[in-house]
């Protein structure tokens, strides 16, 4: 059965912080609202944040995804912030291995040298993705392991799939077995992690093999066993990796080709883009700065739903 050509999607994100102590200020920062471009069309898009803030606004950040800062000056025990989306997915991959059979693109040694630093070259954005960031240290065992599939004759796009198809064999979807300070090198070693996990891993071979690669964060419609209701709240954040592979010559991939090593899978219509950048960092949910509080409890619902 092929996938539809494109699906209408809801998605609920609910937020919510609990505080043993009231938090006097508060500043904070949501990257919460949905991309939209030639792929994925933003439809609709609401944040609602409990307490209200007394200063709120929006802008883009370098990387073109949408920002929200608010802060709150009054004293509150508990913030809630629910964001709802309803977007148009487009599948952007649409025929990819038939069209990689004819037109396989440039192979690994050929976009690692044009990604290489030469002396007054014209510059390439893509390299901005090259180089190491705060979850993403480039290590030789990182190398070792993408070196297995990135060879310089092999075309890039063909060799990036091969390295998903790796990652997903050989590493075990392990729920709560890591968080995100857990090193690199450690879910290398014990073979097993979550989604961000097995972004970052991937990314770190990429570009300690030479090649650009991003970190995507959005949401993945996930479908209930057959004869079950979805459970609302049950979904989740998700992520997958992007690599840059120049001259694709699929009219929306825009040279990145977007590859998801948790699932083994090419994105199509079920998974909603919310943001890009180096790494988790770069596109955190919701992350702040308080004074007081206290220690706190952290609860995340998200509600993903096919219209």
């Amino acid at each position: 059965m092929t996938s539809p050509a494109a699906a209408r999607l809801s998605v609920e994100h609910e937020t919510r912080y609990d505080y043993d102590h009231p938090v006097e200020q508060a500043q904070h920062i949501a990257c919460l609202r949905p991309l939209s471009d030639a792929g994925q069309r933003l439809l609709s898009f609401e944040m609602a944040v409990q307490p209200t803030p007394q200063q709120h606004s929006t802008r883009r950040d370098s990387h073109g995804n949408s920002r929200a800062y608010f802060a709150l000056h009054a004293a509150h025990q508990a913030l809630r912030v629910v964001a709802r989306s309803e977007v148009q997915v487009t599948a952007r991959y649409e025929g990819l291995a038939e069209h990689l059979t004819a037109h396989p693109g440039p192979t690994c040694g050929q976009v690692r040298e044009r990604l290489s630093y030469r002396a007054k070259a014209p510059f390439e954005p893509a390299a901005e993705f090259l180089y190491a960031s705060p979850y993403v240290p480039l290590h030789p065992e990182l190398r070792a392991y993408g070196a297995e599939s990135l060879q310089d004759d092999r075309p890039l796009a063909e060799a990036a799939i091969a390295l998903m198809q790796r990652i997903h064999a050989d590493f075990s979807y392990a729920p709560a077995s890591t968080d995100i300070s857990t090193p690199i090198l450690t879910v290398l070693a014990e073979r097993r992690g979550v989604c961000q996990d097995f972004a970052h891993l991937m990314l770190g071979c990429l570009r300690a093999c030479g090649l650009a690669g991003r970190y995507v964060s959005g949401y993945l419609l996930t479908r209930p066993p057959p004869g079950q209701a979805p459970l609302v709240g049950a979904d989740a954040s998700h992520a997958w990796v992007s690599v840059w592979v120049p001259g694709l010559g699929l009219p929306l991939a825009d040279d990145w080709l977007d590859l998801d090593p948790t699932n083994d899978a090419v994105p199509e219509v079920h998974h909603v883009r919310v943001a890009h950048g180096r790494d988790f960092g770069d596109v955190t949910p919701l992350r702040g700065v308080i004074r007081g509080g206290g220690d706190h409890r952290l609860a995340v619902r998200v509600t993903t739903r096919l219209l």
